[in-house]
């Protein structure tokens, strides 16, 4: 691959470029020596009646310079290294296509969209100033209600990294039916860290407090991690020493919060992937494709900027596509707001009236169509499409 070849001559110039810059210290720390051994025997105290010889000292300095021969020690890698970055040079111009003008296309742009797609990734970065300083200056006021709700985002996630779980438990309780209505055991998860920080902190007395207050309506929905829950009381500040001191692992905390950024978006009605990002990924993916395609073109002497559809696939990876509509494999019925596509723990798709009719109307578990695990209603959630 060009990519391969490009690399070995990248490394081949950055070891050429230590191996000068090594020569070259070498040589002038040889040289600082030799000239700070001539200015010591010129300092030196001397015999008042010997005078020293500065020429003699000199001469010899000069000579032991020459010997040293600093100026060929020093030409002698920068050459190497001028060689290698000129030819390093010569072969990114070779296998790289700078001039990306040739793959662009007239495209029709709503630039009131393009100005809250560029504002909304400051925001979604937590750069709330220069996400301001853009709408301000692109004169965009309808994104006001986007900045603070990113705001609200960002403040509820920076409290849950320095261990303030408050901002978050307030957030999962106003939106509690949204995430029981997808299937998210989000608010679960929320209260599971405050209750371990209980358990691990507080007295037996707290945290069963905290357990039937907000912990005992997941007791039917949530069994096993109830019960594992509830077998923590038993090891009030020793959790560590336990059979359940996993739940004091950090990726418990890590997982929560990105599932909290991804409901917050959720709720927004956005991707949790940056669009911006996700954007320029792609275009980077597909531009050699698209020069090379503009190049043959061209040879030909064909005009493709005018056509309507490219006339050769641009292949993407995976977390490139994208299907706005779905189509239930079981029903055959296309996804609607009255029946959604619904995700199973197996990551297998169906719509919700295909896992209502599966589960015949009831909290019994059904067995997924195209694999053998089984679930429950409740453990399938909404996708949004």
């Amino acid at each position: 691959m060009e990519l391969n070849s490009i690399k070995d001559a990248f490394d081949r110039v950055a070891k050429k470029q230590k191996l000068c810059s090594s020569k070259s210290q070498e040589t002038v720390d040889q040289v600082g020596n030799e000239i700070e051994q001539a200015l010591a025997t010129l300092q030196s105290p001397q015999d008042p009646s010997i005078p020293a010889d500065q020429k003699s000292v000199l001469t010899e300095l000069k000579s032991k310079l020459n010997a040293i021969g600093s100026l060929q020690q020093l030409e002698g890698p920068h050459k190497e290294l001028n060689s290698s970055l000129a030819k390093y040079q010569k072969l990114l111009e070779k296998s790289l296509n700078t001039d990306i003008s040739k793959a662009y296309r007239n495209v029709d742009f709503d630039t009131h969209i393009i100005n809250q797609i560029i504002a909304s990734h400051f925001y979604r970065q937590g750069l709330f100033e220069i996400g301001d300083n853009i709408i301000n200056e692109a004169g965009e006021p309808n994104v006001t209600a986007l900045r603070s709700q990113f705001l609200e985002m960002h403040q509820v996630i920076e409290a849950m990294r320095g261990r303030n779980l408050q901002p978050a438990l307030t957030w999962v309780s106003a939106n509690s039916e949204k995430l029981a209505q997808i299937g998210s055991n989000l608010e679960l998860k929320v209260h599971t860290l405050q209750y371990v920080e209980l358990v691990q902190n507080g007295t037996q007395a707290d945290a069963l407090k905290y357990s039937r207050t907000y912990l005992a309506r997941f007791a039917e929905t949530h069994k096993d991690d109830f019960q594992k829950l509830m077998g923590c009381l038993i090891y009030i500040k020793r959790l560590q020493n336990s059979p359940y001191s996993e739940l004091l692992s950090p990726i418990h905390w890590e997982t929560t919060t990105e599932e909290l950024a991804r409901q917050f978006c959720s709720h927004m009605g956005l991707s949790y992937e940056n669009p911006l990002s996700m954007v320029f990924a792609a275009g980077v993916e597909g531009l050699p494709t698209l020069l090379k395609l503009a190049n043959v073109m061209a040879a030909k002497k064909q005009e493709w900027l005018e056509m309507k559809q490219l006339p050769v696939p641009v292949e993407l990876g995976k977390e490139f596509q994208f299907h706005s509509i779905f189509v239930c494999p079981v029903s055959r019925d296309q996804g609607s707001e009255e029946n959604p596509p619904m995700l199973l723990p197996c990551l297998h798709v169906l719509c919700k009236q295909s896992i209502m009719k599966l589960s015949k109307n009831s909290t019994r578990t059904f067995k997924c169509p195209y694999c053998p695990s089984e679930t429950t209603v409740s453990n399938c959630r909404q996708v949004y499409f």
